[in-house]
């Protein structure tokens, strides 16, 4: 399957790349990446690999999470959109921005609209979580300022300490959830 690119006012979201490596590396061997199994003690290796199945989820599922650009300089200031791995137990959009330098301007807020519009109307999703590190505020404060609604009965990946939200879907009579 083609994914064709998404565009916003000010953002594109286009299939990550090889030439993404080293900004996922500068993210993925950060403390910003505690939350997604990365950080400073992390090492090359794991970033790689990690990276890497990220490029492979494009192959196996014919979509994935997408490199997020700035539309005025082309800047690719983080990654959102579909994940499912084998043995996931929910569908999930997932989003990082790769440096505190972009938070707020409200990129990860446009990145998740888009996307969740992306998920259901053109891959049908009819169900969409997030799963969230528990000490991860950002990302808390975000599904709730996005209409999502925690659910602690949701099975979780891997067993992981985390939290799953539900977003809102948009039925094909009202779309208002997804603007």
């Amino acid at each position: 399957m083609k994914q064709k690119d998404i565009t916003t006012k000010r953002l594109r979201f286009r299939r990550l790349k090889a030439t993404d490596l080293e900004g996922w590396d500068q993210f993925f061997l950060s403390d910003r990446a505690q939350y997604v199994g990365g950080g400073s003690e992390s090492g090359e290796a794991l970033s790689w690999r990690v990276f890497s199945s990220l490029l492979g989820h494009w192959h196996l599922r014919g979509t994935g999470p997408f490199a997020i650009e700035k539309l005025e300089d082309a800047q690719v200031i983080g990654m959102a959109g579909p994940w499912y791995p084998r043995g996931w137990p929910e569908r999930e959009l997932t989003w990082s921005l790769w440096g505190a330098e972009y938070e707020g301007f409200g990129y990860a807020t446009e990145a998740v609209k888009a996307l969740r519009r992306h998920v259901t109307r053109d891959l049908g999703w009819d169900r969409i979580v997030s799963y969230v590190d528990p000490s991860n505020a950002a990302s808390i404060k975000l599904c709730e300022s996005l209409g999502c609604i925690e659910d602690p009965n949701i099975a979780l990946p891997d067993d992981d300490p985390t939290m799953a939200f539900v977003h809102p879907v948009c039925s094909p009579v009202s779309k208002s959830a997804l603007t």
